[in-house]
């Protein structure tokens, strides 16, 4: 069974966090996957930079930015990670735009994916339509979970759809005011959360965007599976604390 599905299982509130590899420093990336598993962390997304982040917010794309003037590749990546199944058990994750995975090959990226064990994959770019069209079996081929995003916007049938062919979690954009505020979620994100667990899909939800601290993960975990912090995580490593995110994760779950 896929490590994702497995800990999808776990009765607990998941906690996964996000961050750009190859920052703030190019050979960072192994050392700070493994101190959040050691840390609690139950999934880890690893960011592959690119040049045109659209989706994201300064903080990321700053980071992004870094991480290519580090010298960050798709192959330094793989390079990087290789060997990680040795020291690290939790789902890894990559997030990244198509235009780099489909340089490298959409089946190549797949298949090394596979190799160094990673989990599943998160393209907030490639059109749902074309994934289950043209890529669906190779991701499947691999044992690559392919996680969707939806936000309040999404029509509930274009919800159902991404449900029926999903076979890991579902990615819940908050759409919260600002990226990384702590100062919780309005009404109207908590009627979207509550509107979204009372659809029962079969694939759990886990919340992005707008986490930062205990009481923002206690909110989006209150009718959802799991929470996904990702700006505020960068914010700390952009302050030198790269080696050990301990004392982060642990005000977040205390």
């Amino acid at each position: 069974m896929n490590r994702i599905n497995q800990k999808l299982q776990e009765d607990k509130k998941l906690l996964s966090i996000y961050f750009t590899a190859g920052y703030p420093e190019l050979g960072d990336t192994v050392t700070i996957i493994q101190n959040l598993e050691k840390s609690g962390v139950d999934m880890i997304e690893i960011g592959l930079p690119f040049s045109d982040p659209l989706a994201d917010g300064p903080t990321i794309q700053a980071s992004s930015t870094q991480a290519l003037k580090n010298g960050m590749t798709t192959d330094v990546l793989f390079k990087q990670l290789k060997g990680i199944r040795k020291s690290v058990h939790i789902p890894l994750i990559i997030m990244g735009y198509f235009n780099p995975i489909l340089q490298y090959g959409v089946e190549a990226f797949c298949k090394k994916c596979a190799e160094i064990g990673i989990d599943g994959l998160i393209i907030p770019d490639l059109p749902i339509e074309v994934y289950n069209e043209a890529y669906k079996t190779t991701f499947e081929k691999y044992g690559l979970i392919n996680v969707f995003l939806i936000t309040p916007q999404t029509s509930d049938k274009r919800i159902n759809f991404i449900d029926s062919i999903s076979n890991g979690f579902i990615y819940m954009v908050s759409s919260a005011s600002v990226t990384g505020s702590s100062t919780g979620f309005d009404e109207e994100q908590t009627q979207y959360f509550k509107r979204i667990a009372n659809m029962k899909l079969k694939n759990p939800q886990i919340v992005g965007f707008g986490i930062s601290d205990n009481k923002t993960f206690l909110q989006a975990t209150q009718h959802a599976q799991g929470a996904i912090i990702g700006s505020a995580f960068i914010k700390h490593l952009s302050h030198g604390k790269t080696p050990n995110p301990t004392l982060f994760i642990k005000n977040i779950l205390k």
